[in-house]
């Protein structure tokens, strides 16, 4: 008798939505993903408030709130109890990103929805695992094994492969092939016909993709043109996703440049997260881990970025042309709203 499996999606179909699935393994639930936004809307959570409590076990794939920010509410409010599995860095980014998050939130509104206490919580109890540990589940999940491998988008983000007898189920979503400045790209040849697979497909429609040197070019200019005529560049960023490749460009940049204008790196938790990301060196590529081998040169250990955890550090700066990296990226609250609005 072959394995069943079903697929239902509470939330990330049809749209832009956070990613949120059930996946049902011969009786045993998956939660792929418990994600939200940055509106916070508890009515977006309502598909999944209706199966949290039958949830045997939750994968998070991405340390941003798009893929696991609303597991604190989840587990306070709608009966999610189930372990959490995800690498070391979606563990300990992903608890950076939900304190900035709701430090956040807090400046612009009387936000009760989960605590500091809540997030501590919801993650004090994560299994981590290695890219590529095939680990087994017992109980009522016995013979099936979980593997997280490298997504490429994001520091510690998988791509989840699932497994029961010899049929596999692969968790695809937010995958980058091609190699960065930080991470190795993903390797698809890894997945060969599983079952079923889940994927995105966010850039489908996007066909005028540059080379990444081209943009990457295009964006430095348009920077650079802006700090030599006096002007001061703002560039929403999230907590500790993708902005970890955007300060080594401008981190490279400024170096060949030898530019002496400032750039600041503004959130809540900024600090704590380039302190863990110095330490994350083996989850990187392949180029930032042979050059501390050899050299012990972090790639992390910014030169030319100054890291601030509140706003008034930055207003007390020297005048002057400036880049600013701040959250949140929807500049819906953070530093990011507050330097915009003014």
């Amino acid at each position: 008798m072959g394995t069943s499996v079903q697929v239902s999606p509470l939330c990330g179909v049809y749209n832009e939505n956070p990613l949120s699935y059930l996946v049902s393994i011969d009786g045993f639930n998956f939660l792929l993903d418990c994600g939200w936004n940055d509106l916070f809307d508890p009515s977006l959570l309502e598909p999944l408030s209706r199966v949290a409590s039958t949830i045997d076990a939750v994968l998070l794939s991405h340390p941003d709130t798009l893929h696991l920010g609303a597991l604190p509410y989840a587990m306070k409010q709608l009966g999610l109890s189930a372990p959490v599995y995800a690498t070391e860095p979606v563990h300990r980014l992903g608890l950076l990103t939900m304190y900035d998050q709701y430090l956040s939130r807090k400046q612009v509104s009387d936000f009760d929805l989960f605590t500091l206490d809540d997030i501590d919580s919801a993650f004090q109890n994560v299994i981590r695992l290695t890219f590529s540990q095939n680990y087994h589940l017992s109980g009522k999940g016995e013979g099936i094994v979980i593997a997280p491998h490298v997504a490429g988008h994001m520091l510690g983000g998988s791509i989840w492969k699932i497994t029961k007898d010899g049929e596999e189920v692969v968790y695809a979503v937010d995958y980058n092939h091609r190699k960065e400045r930080h991470l190795n790209g993903t390797v698809l040849q890894s997945f060969v016909r599983p079952a079923v697979l889940i994927t995105d497909a966010y850039n489908a429609l996007y066909t005028n993709q540059t080379q990444s040197h081209h943009r990457d070019t295009e964006f430095l200019d348009t920077i650079s043109k802006h700090l030599e005529v006096g002007g001061n560049v703002l560039l929403p960023v999230d907590t500790a996703g993708r902005v970890l490749e955007l300060l080594l460009i401008l981190e490279q940049h400024w170096s060949q440049r030898a530019f002496s204008f400032p750039i600041y790196f503004l959130t809540y938790v900024s600090s704590s997260t380039i302190d863990y990301v110095k330490s994350f060196l083996e989850w990187m590529s392949d180029s930032i881990s042979k050059s501390f081998e050899t050299s012990r040169d972090n790639a992390f250990l910014l030169r030319h970025v100054t890291l601030l955890i509140n706003k008034t550090d930055l207003d007390n700066a020297p005048p002057g042309p400036k880049v600013v990296l701040a959250s949140m990226a929807s500049l819906e609250a953070g530093f990011a709203r507050d330097i915009f609005v003014e």
